[in-house]
């Protein structure tokens, strides 16, 4: 490939920016145009690039690639939009709202199977986590038996992020869908797909019209068992993934973020011999740099330039994912009643 893929950024906030730093390090990759209703009008940059302050004249941009970092309620319209202008579309998390939003989405990538649809499920490309499921996918520890996860922050909206994640009607959901999805994300990739699904959701708290707290118990049919905890009032900010093996354990804590408010992210790793009376051999791994970013958006370039299959983050993968969360959701039947919810995958 000689020229490179030309770019556009339906978002250009905190995350858009972000993701454009990583994209103009690909050799494969070049943003030419970005929008954002804060930018006001429409103009262009000091480095040429070009903005708007709507998303259809970005659409309408001779494009390759489209990134979506809109809100929840616009990310499946703008992707959808995408596709059918012929671009490969790289979107946010989560998806949508709920799970209707995605099965439209994947309703419209049917129709364009040469395309690339990719989502931003980024944890998944945490060193700490890369090295976990390596660990895991080796055997060495034998087989999963259960896993704990923790994933909290003190507020519905922090660093500087606006109002819309508690208005419904946008976000879909509270603290689960807008960050606890990463952890289900993480749940599924380690522990496979779970059948038997026990909840509690609350927003009793913060008293938003989305929760601030969601408690999950549940289960894969080969016996594999969960538990979540998803919090918008966990006052010191945590990342915590407990994956119990039939010979060990890994523990996953900390995570490296733009906030530095999650702790050293670290993996420690637990052998058992079974006679060792609860004090078994454990080594930790320390990890310094984050490199999620860049790894995430050159897989994604890589697969477009040399038409591999997308291996994280897909469109199945999304789905399922939230498919997920609103199963959480609806296992707590006055949380499910309250605002009328549905887990179930309309007709694709």
């Amino acid at each position: 490939m000689t020229d490179k893929l030309r770019v556009g950024i339906a978002g250009y906030g905190v995350v858009g920016k972000r993701r454009r730093q990583f994209i103009d390090q690909n050799p494969l990759l070049k943003t030419v145009a970005v929008c954002d209703r804060t930018l006001g009008h429409d103009g262009v940059f000091e480095d040429g690039v070009r903005y708007y302050a709507h998303s259809k004249p970005l659409l309408e941009e001779k494009l390759d690639v489209l990134f979506v970092c809109l809100t929840n309620d616009i990310n499946p319209e703008v992707t959808i939009a995408g596709l059918e202008r012929g671009f490969h579309v790289f979107c946010e998390k989560p998806p949508g709202r709920d799970v209707a939003d995605v099965a439209r989405v994947v309703a419209c990538e049917r129709k364009h199977p040469k395309l690339k649809l990719k989502y931003g499920f980024n944890h998944r490309y945490h060193d700490s986590v890369k090295d976990a499921l390596a660990l895991v996918q080796s055997g060495e520890l034998g087989r999963v038996i259960n896993l704990r996860a923790v994933y909290g922050k003190s507020q519905l909206i922090t660093f500087g992020q606006t109002s819309w994640r508690t208005d419904r009607k946008l976000a879909g959901g509270g603290v689960l869908l807008d960050q606890g999805i990463h952890m289900v994300d993480l749940l599924r990739l380690f522990g496979g797909e779970y059948t038997d699904v026990h909840s509690f959701v609350s927003n009793n708290h913060w008293r938003h019209a989305v929760e601030d707290n969601a408690y999950a118990l549940m289960r894969t049919a080969d016996g594999t068992v969960a538990m979540l905890h998803s919090s918008a009032t966990q006052w010191r900010h945590r990342f915590g993934l407990e994956i119990t093996l039939a010979d060990g354990a890994i523990t996953l804590s900390g995570i490296l973020s733009g906030s530095k408010s999650y702790g050293a992210e670290t993996m420690t790793v637990a052998w058992t011999r079974g006679d060792d009376m609860g004090d078994p051999k454990e080594q930790t791994t320390r990890y310094n740099q984050d490199p999620s970013w860049a790894n995430e958006i050159n897989e994604f370039a890589d697969s477009i330039a040399n038409d591999r299959p997308i291996l994280n983050g897909s469109s199945e993968d999304a789905l399922k994912t939230i498919r997920l969360v609103y199963r959480i959701y609806c296992a707590d039947p006055a949380w499910r009643d309250r605002w009328g919810l549905s887990d179930g995958v309309p007709a694709l």
